[in-house]
């Protein structure tokens, strides 16, 4: 996904003060320390204060990681870093808070790579245009400079792949990496991009500035589907397949903790999310407590809720590697998803699932 965090240099020294993320460095694998001690997770999140990826650290701050058994570090992306995907696919981390199309790229590459939990069914993105750019739709990308978080990530994939829905070649407009948070809202006030592609908080800041508008909406589930034709599979928990299979156990123990805050995502209200998050995650110099408690409550229904990979999504997004050229073989759905320790979660608590459930094939 979306790959570079938010610039928000105090969400994190905060987070870190509380002792809520911890920094991720060398090779990392699941430690038990001994015989019925609780297991330790390393997991690194493509930006811990951006609102598509809140629900890794709402889980730590509703204690749900405690609760289950597991105890999760969290760290986070830096601008100009390894990405979260990257850094679980070389071992520097266990698992990687990041979107489902990358197992379909490490596919493509050799190298396996699962989905365990699907924590949205849309991007959560929206691409942000000044009013000078005239850009209305992709049609409209020719000649256009586009920001997006970083070359090779999700919102880079997601831009080529609306251009070409509409017959537009990457060689006819210009993408640039430019984070997200005071940088690409930066990119905008300078006239460095005529567009941005990027999430919440991001999103109401550029509103509030007056710096640019929402030009296309892939925020939720109903306009993912609208423009990409179906459900696009976002945030998601990822880890290498070898890892999964030989630490099962622990596996399931993050994918209850992390079910259990999808279903408390939707049942409480924007405002209950917001107050359960770290103060500087919602109050900072891009925005107030109150706009982010409005951005969250109109960019909610990308949360799914119950953590099950949405029938079509692994399809969708395959679609979409392809149409862009990330991905030019054949690809066996199967591989890189699960929806076993999902479905167990679900059981175990006794939730009621609603999202319809991708088959083999996706």
């Amino acid at each position: 996904m979306s790959r570079r965090p938010a610039a928000v240099a105090a969400s994190v020294l905060t987070v870190l003060a509380l002792g809520a993320v911890s920094a991720c460095s060398g090779n990392s694998s699941a430690s038990t320390g001994g015989s019925g001690s609780t297991p330790t997770v390393k997991l690194m999140a493509g930006g811990l204060d951006k609102q598509i990826y809140l629900p890794y650290q709402l889980a730590q701050q509703l204690g749900f990681y405690k609760k289950y058994g597991v105890n999760v570090q969290l760290s986070t992306e830096q601008d100009g870093g390894v990405g979260a995907e990257e850094a679980m696919a070389s071992g520097q981390v266990d698992m990687a808070g990041a979107w489902y199309n990358h197992t379909i790229e490490f596919q493509a590459k050799g190298k396996a790579v699962e989905d365990v939990v699907q924590l949205s069914g849309a991007p959560g993105e929206r691409e942000m245009c000044t009013t000078k750019s005239g850009v209305h739709s992709a049609a409209d990308f020719k000649g256009k400079t586009l920001g997006v978080t970083d070359l090779g990530s999700g919102t880079d994939t997601l831009t080529q792949f609306l251009a070409a829905k509409k017959g537009i070649k990457t060689s006819q407009f210009h993408r640039i990496g430019v984070g997200a948070g005071s940088t690409a809202i930066a990119a905008l006030q300078n006239g460095k991009v005529d567009c941005v592609m990027t999430t919440q908080p991001t999103v109401a800041a550029i509103q509030k500035k007056g710096v640019g508008t929402s030009a296309i909406d892939l925020a939720i589930t109903s306009g993912a589907t609208a423009a990409m034709g179906g459900a696009y599979p976002a945030a998601s928990v990822l880890a290498r397949t070898d890892w999964v299979n030989s630490h099962k156990a622990t596996v399931q123990k993050v994918v209850d903790a992390l079910v259990a805050t999808m279903h408390w995502i939707n049942t409480h209200s924007a405002a209950d999310i917001a107050n359960k998050l770290p103060q500087s995650f919602v109050q900072n110099q891009l925005v107030t407590k109150a706009d982010y408690i409005s951005a969250l409550n109109e960019d909610k229904g990308q949360f799914l809720p119950d953590g099950l990979m949405p029938a079509g999504g692994p399809k969708t997004s395959l679609a979409t590697e392809k149409l862009v050229g990330n991905v030019k073989g054949s690809v066996d759905l199967s591989k890189t998803f699960t929806n076993d320790f999902a479905v167990q979660a679900n059981k175990t608590e006794g939730f009621k699932t609603t999202t319809t459930p991708a088959g083999p094939n996706g």
